[in-house]
């Protein structure tokens, strides 16, 4: 960063923590995210850890995290406190959690993973019960709700980015409508199927493991939507392994938990709908970050996600056509 940049933060910083102008205050770049924000590491000579995000109002989500922080503290769901926001400059400071995630506890015992996935799932659960009447609307600006529109754009994103753009897979014409007619329905599903307030990114890389407690972060796209999505992204995370016993033993765990209208049957189908609809953009995000983004470590997990998605594909009828879809996009992946 150049001076300027370097002295604006530290600034900002100082004020933040009530700090002397003469204090020192170390910045080290952590990442830049791929949703246009930059975070550093902030360190000061007394000791105080924290840190520093600035992000780009141009990615509408961005402008709403602050918010949305606070009201997630304030309803019993763990996510970072925020120090100071300054909308104007477009800078936060927040609470330090440390750089240990669910995800670097990817290779732990099982039993150890089982505790962090199932606290995990009740602050999922403390979100998606959240009554619709009870939302501050006027103070806690969300995205645009889940529905025909975005689902459709992330399978378009899905087949665009993925399909043709990483597995070079060309449909036919009257294969793609079939698709289509296919993939439409199920978005429909998913979209009059239980309502609820969704994290919309909820993997292992988006719950920190602070203190030995579950917090989440990365949640400024929350909207209303499945509370399935949110269940999909943590269960069929491309990022870590389940066995097909542990996924469902999480999932049963929920389903105790949250108390849903709908029967076990009924829950796990929407469940694997909704991980299908999931799995699609995820794989589409993949495509994009590492094909035309640069960042070439997605396409790491690629594989996974898509063995995941066949899995899902192939665990309720109506899906016949991704499933193959799927298979043959793996078929052109691995050779």
């Amino acid at each position: 960063m150049d001076d300027r940049v370097k002295q604006e933060y530290e600034s900002f910083v100082r004020e933040a923590l009530g700090l002397p102008e003469a204090a020192d205050v170390r910045l080290t770049l952590v990442f830049q995210g791929g949703s246009d924000r930059v975070f550093y590491c902030v360190q000061t000579a007394g000791g105080i850890s924290a840190v520093l995000t600035h992000y780009s109002p141009e990615r509408q989500e961005n402008n709403y995290y602050a918010a949305i922080t606070g009201f997630l503290r304030e309803i019993g769901v763990s996510a970072p406190a925020v120090i100071r926001h300054d909308p104007g400059k477009q800078f936060i400071l927040m609470e330090d959690l440390g750089e240990s995630d669910l995800w670097s506890f990817r290779n732990e015992p099982w039993d150890m993973r089982r505790t962090l996935y199932r606290e995990t799932l009740v602050l999922a659960d403390r979100l998606h019960s959240f009554a619709l009447e009870d939302f501050p609307t006027e103070t806690v600006p969300l995205m645009e709700e889940f529905g025909p529109a975005l689902y459709r754009w992330e399978r378009d994103y899905f087949r665009e980015n993925f399909v043709e753009g990483i597995c070079h897979v060309k449909l036919g014409s009257e294969e793609a409508d079939k698709l289509e007619k296919e993939l439409a329905s199920l978005a429909r599903r998913v979209h009059d199927g239980a309502r609820a307030l969704v994290h919309r990114d909820l993997q292992s890389r988006n719950v920190m493991i602070c203190r030995g407690v579950p917090v989440l972060i990365d949640f400024q796209g929350m909207r209303w939507g499945s509370p399935f999505y949110d269940l999909g992204s943590l269960l069929y995370d491309p990022y870590v392994f389940f066995t097909a016993e542990e996924r469902l033993e999480l999932l049963s765990y929920y389903y105790v938990l949250s108390n849903r209208a709908l029967d076990w049957k009924g829950f796990r189908k929407a469940f694997y709908e909704a991980s299908a609809q999931r799995l699609m953009q995820a794989l589409g995000a993949y495509g994009f970050l590492g094909m035309k983004r640069g960042l070439s470590d997605f396409l790491g997990y690629i594989p996974r996600g898509l063995g995941n998605l066949i899995d899902a594909a192939g665990r309720v009828r109506g899906l016949s056509r991704l499933r193959e879809l799927a298979l043959k996009c793996r078929e052109k992946f691995q050779v």
